[in-house]
């Protein structure tokens, strides 16, 4: 098949799902997007555990971080090193565009395959009413295809609404899964550092 058959074919089944096709297909787009960007912003593992990356970093200083906790740490260390006043206040300030950027386009995706399936029956209902006004007026064939066009339409989008959906669904609970653990490293993090401040400046007192 070339190129021309496959755009064939895509016409062809856009017309056989009916109207909420094009909604649909601005649905995937949307949600592909989405997925795609949080996959590449999570895609770095974390190559240790928070206590060794955090010792790591503060004995070594590498500065290619690539993994969004490891950049954490390393501006967590550089916030304490700074000496600021109220550490902790520091860190929830500057790790909150970590928070902000994992959790983008989520929203955008529970909406989205929350839609999907309801367009999808809503084409479903727009097909079986089309099939039964061609059984009411015993039209087989009509020009928006009679009793065939509305069976097919209404499985069509409701295929489609559910090829949307489902896929979406489990990408967006493995990524959810990974937003959560890194959100719970990130405040570790900020734990870590704070007891360690908290720990410097007792043994200072104790020993002036």
């Amino acid at each position: 098949m070339n190129i021309d058959d496959y755009i064939f074919l895509s016409k062809d089944f856009f017309n056989t799902g009916g109207m909420v096709m094009p909604p649909l297909f601005v649905c995937a787009l949307l949600l592909w997007y989405g997925l795609g960007y949080r996959f590449w912003l999570m895609k770095e593992p974390k190559s240790m555990g928070v206590r060794d990356m955090l010792s790591f970093y503060q004995e070594n200083g590498d500065k290619s971080a690539r993994n969004i906790v490891a950049q954490a740490v390393q501006q967590g260390i550089e916030l304490k090193k700074s000496g600021v006043r109220n550490l902790r206040r520091h860190l929830d300030a500057a790790f909150y565009n970590y928070e902000k950027e994992i959790g983008k386009f989520s929203t955008l995706i529970r909406i989205v395959i929350i839609i999907s399936p309801l367009l999808g029956l809503l084409g479903t209902v727009i097909g079986m009413i089309e099939t039964f006004d061609s059984l009411a007026t015993m039209s087989l064939f009509t020009q928006s295809g009679g009793i065939a066009g509305g069976i097919s339409q209404a499985l069509v989008s409701t295929q489609m609404g559910l090829a949307v959906a489902i896929p979406g669904l489990l990408i967006h609970s493995i990524l959810k899964k990974k937003q959560q653990q890194i959100e719970k490293d990130l405040s570790q993090v900020k734990e870590l550092l704070c007891s360690q401040t908290v720990v410097h400046y007792s043994r200072r007192n104790t020993t002036g």
